[in-house]
C-alpha cells in the first residue's frame, strides 16, 4: 500500500499562493511535484474558437501564461494558458497541466474536474475546487511520498493564508 498523498489547498489570491509555492519550494518539495491553478480572466480575448471544431485555438499557450504570472508560479513546471470550453481561460502548471491540455485540446467539458480527479480528489471536491478556481480562487497541490511530508506540506499552505485545505491517498 503506496503512502502517496496529495496536499491540497485553495487560496483567495494569487500572492497567497505564490507565498505557498515558495515556502514548498524552501522546505525542499520538487517544483514537479506542486501543481497550481488559477483563473486566467485577461486572457478571454486570447482565446478565440470556431464553435463546429472540438480544438480550440490556443488551447495551449504557455507565452501568454508568462506574461500573466510571474514569480513563483511562474517558474513552476510546464506552465501554460489553457480554454477548455465551459471553463472559459486559466492557468496551469505542474502535474496537473498535462491532464488538462489533453482536455483541452480535446475539448472536453468538465475537465477541470477530470484533471483533479487524476490527482486522487474525489468526484465532489473536485467540483467544489472547479467552482472556486471559476470564482476567482488559486489551488495548489502538493504530491507527497509520507504523512509526515503530507503534514508539513499542509501547515506550510496554513502559514501562508490557505483558505480550504485537505490531504486524500495518491
Amino acid at each position: 500500500m503506496s503512502d502517496n498523498k496529495v496536499v491540497v489547498g485553495v487560496f483567495k489570491t494569487v500572492a497567497q499562493a505564490e507565498v505557498a509555492v515558495s515556502l514548498l519550494h524552501q522546505a525542499g518539495y520538487a517544483r514537479e511535484d506542486i501543481s497550481a491553478v488559477l483563473p486566467d480572466p485577461a486572457a478571454t480575448k486570447n482565446f478565440a474558437y470556431e464553435q463546429n471544431t472540438k480544438a480550440p485555438e490556443g488551447a495551449v499557450a504557455g507565452g501568454v501564461a508568462g506574461a500573466t504570472v510571474g514569480g513563483t508560479i511562474g517558474l513552476l513546471a510546464g506552465i501554460g494558458a489553457l480554454a477548455i470550453p465551459g471553463l472559459g481561460p486559466f492557468i496551469a502548471a505542474g502535474p496537473i497541466m498535462a491532464a488538462l491540455s489533453g482536455m483541452a485540446a480535446g475539448g472536453a467539458v468538465g475537465g477541470m474536474t477530470g484533471g483533479l480527479v487524476g490527482l486522487g480528489i474525489p468526484e465532489l471536491e473536485a467540483k467544489e475546487y472547479e467552482g472556486k478556481i471559476k470564482g476567482g480562487s488559486t489551488l495548489v497541490s502538493v504530491q507527497t511520498t509520507d504523512g509526515k511530508s503530507a503534514d508539513a506540506a499542509k501547515a506550510i499552505f496554513k502559514n501562508a493564508g490557505v483558505e480550504d485545505v485537505s490531504t486524500k491517498s495518491a
